[in-house]
């Protein structure tokens, strides 16, 4: 990525290359229009599923697949991520259009699926650098209404009621990534096993439904070549019905310090660069999502901590193991133990 937000592509990294000619044959029966040529490059941001930019017929594509290797139950679900943005095509959240999904392993060796190539920046430091005070706060407000638009979708109505699963949300949610960070563990971290006793522990009383989006940041968004405000919302591999308050948390954890992989958000001023706080971020989620307030927010926040210190070690993991998307998986390492501290901190102060 370059200074301006640019996403540059690379060579298709050895481990991630397939049979180009078989997979040209097999869009031009699937997409009209699909040209004759098929050029193939990689983006190289992706920790998760190896995302690709096919360029055919004058036009962009992007195709993300599963990536090889052995891989963790119930992970890398490419089928989920495309099921969501078709049902999400004609709804007030910004995605790209989905165009096919293809489960046959004899087209290029795993799961894939193509979609429309949405032109514009990424911000993976959700400082926004090279944006003005202004440009800055009107990307927040933007994203922050997507945010509360997703929330409010009717997910029975948009096709995606067989996703729902009774109980709560954050306990089965707190299980599931307990469990694969011991699937995934190189290490023993103190504080995730507080957190495996402390979390399920401490519930909170609201129990709202809702799509969430698993990993909703700046970084998993497209903002317009010149204007600012959100064209996509990106990289739905962990999207579920769920509890909406736990993609809040999600975007807040980064106002704890040391966090981050990249910028450190929290110790930005956020008044001089037209960056909201935490609580002003909270508050305008509220006022968008029709919330009185969220007194309990930080639980969220620890909870989130805690998901993501889990995801982290399955992808350094699968960086030792040479399998992950990027070789920069090998050095989120301390993320995992960085994230659970921090985690564990916010309880004892704030609980």
């Amino acid at each position: 990525m370059n200074e301006d937000g640019k996403v540059e592509t690379t060579d298709v990294a050895p481990a991630h290359r397939f049979d180009e000619d078989r997979l040209k044959r097999y869009l031009q029966g699937e997409i009209k229009g699909f040209g004759d040529g098929l050029r193939v490059r990689q983006f190289p941001v992706g920790q998760s599923n190896p995302t690709y930019e096919l360029t055919s017929g004058g036009k962009k594509y992007v195709l993300r697949k599963k990536p090889p290797g052995v891989l963790l139950p119930s992970a890398h679900a490419v089928d989920r991520e495309y099921k969501v943005m078709r049902a999400l095509q004609d709804t007030d959240v910004p995605v790209p259009r989905a165009l096919l999904l293809c489960q046959d392993p004899e087209v290029i060796g795993t799961d894939f699926y193509v979609m429309e190539m949405v032109e514009g920046r990424v911000f993976h430091d959700p400082g926004l650098p090279g944006l003005s005070p202004d440009e800055r706060r009107s990307v927040f407000d933007d994203f922050i209404r997507a945010l509360a638009a997703l929330h409010s979708v009717d997910y029975e109505a948009v096709g995606l009621g067989e996703f729902a699963r009774p109980g709560s949300y954050l306990e089965r949610q707190i299980a599931r990534w307990a469990k694969q960070y011991e699937a995934s563990k190189t290490e023993e971290i103190v504080a995730m096993d507080r957190l495996m006793e402390w979390l399920p522990a401490n519930l909170p009383a609201d129990q709202s439904v809702a799509i969430v989006h698993g990993d909703y940041r700046p970084g998993n968004t497209i903002v317009h070549p010149t204007r600012p405000n959100i064209m996509a919302v990106l990289d739905w591999e962990l999207w579920t019905i769920g509890h909406p308050l736990a993609d809040l948390g999600y975007h807040c954890l980064y106002y704890q310090s040391g966090v981050a992989s990249m910028g450190d958000f929290a110790d930005l001023d956020h008044k001089a660069m037209g960056l909201p706080t935490e609580q002003e971020f909270v508050d305008k989620y509220c006022e968008y999502s029709g919330r009185d307030g969220i007194p309990d927010h930080r639980y969220y926040v620890i909870h989130s901590l805690f998901r993501s210190a889990a995801i982290i070690q399955g992808v350094y993991k699968r960086g030792l193991d040479g399998n992950a998307s990027s070789e920069a998986a090998v050095g989120f390492g301390r993320f995992a133990r960085v994230r659970s501290e921090a985690a564990w901190r916010l309880v004892e102060e704030s609980f």
